[in-house]
């Protein structure tokens, strides 16, 4: 969590999910990508760092959203 902070606060993107570190902190492990969305949320807000509304990411990525993307 603290590359992702120092990276938020440098200005860049940042992501969080299992895929890529399973821990929380040192020696804590997660239980699920929603945890550490939300430790990496209550950090960036207690900074003031603002973060992206889903529709945001989907328009800087060019992305084409549920709605068009017609999944059962």
């Amino acid at each position: 969590m603290s590359l992702l902070t120092a990276g938020a606060i440098l200005g860049t993107n940042i992501r969080v999910g299992l895929e890529d570190n399973v821990y929380l902190g040192p020696g804590v492990k997660a239980t699920s990508n929603a945890e550490q969305f939300r430790k990496i949320r209550h950090i960036l807000d207690e900074l003031s760092i603002e973060i992206a509304t889903p529709s945001e990411v989907r328009e800087v990525l060019h992305l084409k959203g549920r709605e068009n993307v017609h999944f059962a």
